[in-house]
């Protein structure tokens, strides 16, 4: 009896494996390859500490994720300027005058609303998000048509949370 390592049976896929979707850190890489940067050690580990945080991080919240150890401050900065200029990165200022930046691999701009009694920072719900940029992309639009080239928009909300207010009036979700 000959034993076959290969079936039709449709449940197995034929033999083809299926196509995998590229993670994050895949993505960051390609982007770093199409812009001539080197692949480094402490590269990918800013990049994995960058993607494993749900929320914009500052330069030395990345730094202690990735470890003294692994990676200096100095090239954390450097790194983070770097990522900028490619767009690999957003960068987004905040009251405390802290850069905080997150990763941008093709999806649409995140916003946020920061609460100044807390620092703690909050995602705007998508609705609210897509109007903002739609409303954005109009603006941009109009500058273009008057001229202005590589235009760009820093957009920042800020508030104190209804839980940390003294007279907190119960939370309004921010879509209508």
């Amino acid at each position: 009896m000959i034993a076959s390592t290969q079936t039709n049976h449709p449940l197995t896929g034929n033999g083809k494996t299926a196509a995998k979707a590229p993670s994050a850190l895949e993505l960051a890489t390609a982007k770093l390859k199409s812009a001539s940067l080197r692949i480094t050690q402490p590269r990918l580990a800013i990049l994995a500490a960058l993607i494993a945080r749900a929320q914009p991080t500052s330069i030395e919240q990345l730094h202690d994720d990735v470890g003294a150890d692994n990676c200096d401050l100095v090239t954390v900065y450097r790194c983070m300027a770097a990522f900028e200029d490619i767009g690999l990165v957003r960068r987004a200022f905040f009251h405390n005058g802290t850069a905080l930046y997150e990763i941008s691999l093709g999806q649409p701009a995140r916003y946020h609303v920061v609460c100044k009694a807390t620092d703690s920072v909050v995602e705007l719900d998508p609705a609210t998000s897509e109007e903002l940029r739609r409303t954005i992309e109009r603006v941009q639009e109009k500058l273009r048509a008057r001229g202005y080239a590589d235009v760009g928009h820093i957009v920042e909300f800020f508030g104190i949370a209804p839980r940390t207010s003294r007279t907190a009036a119960p939370a309004v979700p921010l879509a209508r």
